[in-house]
């Protein structure tokens, strides 16, 4: 199985204006290395969680159904199943009906059941392609309030010790804790 990111998020979890209140910054001057950091904290809180923050597309890649039709998702929340496809010989796609799914995207991990006979795939790898929608939700209101508080303190980190090589890779005290409720079991 593999991940593809397809769409980014429309909006981080956190804006410029909130990330510069929260840095205490009065200018624009930094708004280019705010914003950079607004987006890096918002990745490396979804590498510790294991879980997208805000709406964004992602296609799983995988190579057969498996046996129990049960399809458990590297990714999470999935708040919507987009699309489902089969590959030919010929790299064509063949979409299947999203109703021969159902989707229970708040599970850990998520999951795909299938529900109906589906075809089997044609090519031995990469044959099944599925697209999903993950994330809390599409505003930024919609995130856990605790991971937009680990993102504020690895941006204030960032933003405090640039061009600390020694700072640079220790997470910011509370970073963990904050995000441990919502680490999600890796597959």
């Amino acid at each position: 199985m593999s991940v593809t990111p397809l769409t980014p998020p429309a909006d981080e979890p956190l804006s410029l204006a909130a990330a510069r209140a929260w840095l205490r910054v009065d200018g624009e001057d930094e708004d280019a290395l705010i914003t950079a950091l607004v987006a890096a904290s918002r990745e490396t809180v979804e590498t510790l969680a294991g879980r997208r923050l805000m709406a964004q597309g992602w296609r799983i890649t995988r190579d057969s159904w498996p046996e129990d039709g049960c399809i458990r998702l590297p990714l999470g929340p999935v708040l919507a199943l987009d699309a489902v496809r089969l590959i030919d010989a010929q790299g064509a796609a063949m979409p299947l009906p999203l109703a021969a799914f159902r989707l229970d995207g708040n599970r850990q991990p998520p999951l795909i059941e299938t529900i109906a006979m589906v075809p089997a795939p044609v090519l031995a790898r990469g044959g099944i392609e599925i697209d999903v929608t993950c994330g809390f939700g599409a505003n930024p209101d919609d995130v856990p309030e605790a991971l937009r508080q680990a993102m504020r303190l690895l941006i204030a980190h960032w933003f405090e010790n640039r061009g600390d090589a020694a700072s640079r890779n220790a997470l910011p005290e509370g970073v963990g804790a904050l995000v441990a409720p919502f680490r999600m079991p890796r597959l």
